[in-house]
């Protein structure tokens, strides 16, 4: 009886059980590009109903693209998708600068990383300024034909989204700096920036692809 009554009089330990939920800002910026996702699609839409419509507008006209120049632009901006998460990797080890030469890109911070993606980024946005300076040269604008309309929509909506992603990254420099210690929400903030940029990165190769390539 006594070790029964020891018993019942014992507590009760509860095991708690520990749920990592996701970070609502990770989950909001997915949300957001989906939506984004969705507006690309319709520009998709436009893109192939012209297509069918006036074929032969599109067997002129792609002929004036400048399909190596684009090419190189790119793998630029591919390129730079690759630098971008070098440097999400490097905040995630709460580094923010490097920690030896300049030199010396395996001890590269995030500042660092994030300095070339936004170099790389702006690359990628003069060669289009400079594409679209040749094509009007010959004689394709926006208003010259349906397929004018349709390439500088789509190119010059994609050519807006990596500005944003400029802004961004300028935004995570200005934030890393300003910070007395790099943290959880610095990292957070270069986490969800990559996100966008990969987004907008993974758009432009559908895009080169359907423009350049699917002639």
């Amino acid at each position: 009886m006594a070790d029964v009554s020891t018993a019942m009089a014992a507590p009760r330990t509860t095991a708690h059980v520990s749920v990592n939920r996701p970070n609502p800002v990770s989950v909001g910026t997915i949300v957001w590009l989906a939506s984004e996702l969705m507006f690309f699609a319709g520009l998709f839409a436009m893109y192939f109903t012209l297509r069918a419509a006036v074929p032969g507008e599109w067997a002129e006209q792609t002929a004036k693209l400048n399909v190596t120049f684009a090419a190189i632009n790119t793998t630029v901006l591919v390129l730079s998708s690759v630098t971008c998460q070098f440097g999400v990797w490097a905040a995630e080890r709460f580094q923010p600068v490097r920690s030896g030469s300049i030199f010396q890109v395996s001890r590269w911070g995030m500042n660092e990383w994030i300095t070339l993606t936004y170099v790389m980024g702006a690359f990628f946005i003069g060669g289009q300024i400079f594409e679209y300076a040749e094509l009007v040269h010959e004689g394709l604008t926006i208003a010259s034909s349906p397929y004018g309309s349709v390439f500088y929509l789509t190119t010059g909506f994609h050519g807006l989204h990596v500005v944003g992603g400029l802004i961004a990254f300028l935004f995570l420099l200005g934030r890393s700096f300003a910070a007395k210690r790099f943290g959880h929400h610095e990292a957070t903030t270069a986490i969800v920036t990559s996100y966008y940029w990969h987004f907008v990165d993974v758009v432009w190769i559908a895009l080169f692809a359907v423009i350049y390539l699917l002639k």
